[in-house]
């Protein structure tokens, strides 16, 4: 890995078009060595996007936000202000190999954020993402997992929920997990700043993916 991992944080929300043509972009770069891999954190406008996995059924109100094809794996996801996404851009090729143990670090970097704000993020046999024991057997989705992989570079990744409108998740089944719902750190009665969240994922990051 000739460069150091790359850290940019857009400050208005990105289009969802215009953030996978710049992932495309940087995925072909990192491949050919002429760019660093990249953390990109963002937040985009209210949408919903579909993964290689996603069931029509679960498009329940196809007319509220646009809705996006996406080639990441998984089902439906929201996307809007107050969640922070991030895209993770890097060499596997060099890292090693393996899809199935770096979605494993992207769940252990997301459960180490969280434990920065005192929240114990867990995973599920059979879910994808990052579970909240909110007590009385019920469990709430904190942050959700979609990846892709291409010529063994990583794009696509994270989506932690900071304190996005929890309400506009009604327009889809998140992930296709119907017994189960949605919540966010400020939901949790904690009330960090992006900026803090941002401070927690870069402090972690390093913890699980090395310097």
């Amino acid at each position: 890995m000739p460069f150091p991992v790359e850290w940019r944080i857009s400050d208005q929300p990105v289009p969802y078009p215009e953030a996978v043509a710049a992932m495309d972009e940087r995925v072909a770069a990192i491949r050919a060595g002429t760019q660093a891999e990249l953390v990109w954190l963002l937040e985009h406008p209210p949408l919903y996007t579909a993964g290689t996995s996603a069931n029509p059924a679960d498009l329940v109100d196809p007319d509220r936000f646009p809705v996006f094809e996406s080639g990441r794996g998984g089902q439906y996801t929201y996307h809007g202000p107050g969640q922070r996404v991030a895209y993770v851009m890097l060499d596997l090729k060099a890292r090693g190999p393996d899809v199935r143990a770096y979605v494993h670090n992207l769940e252990e970097w997301l459960i180490r954020t969280l434990a920065r704000f005192v929240v114990k993020g867990e995973r599920r046999p059979g879910r994808v993402g990052i579970w909240v024991d909110r007590g009385g057997g019920r469990e709430d989705k904190i942050a959700a997992i979609g990846v892709r992989v291409r010529h063994w570079v990583s794009f696509h990744g994270v989506a932690l929920n900071l304190d996005p409108e929890l309400t506009h998740f009604q327009g889809i089944v998140p992930c296709g997990i119907r017994d189960h719902g949605v919540t966010s750190l400020w939901d949790l009665g904690l009330t960090p700043t992006m900026e803090d969240l941002d401070c927690a994922l870069m402090a972690t990051f390093p913890e699980v993916f090395g310097e």
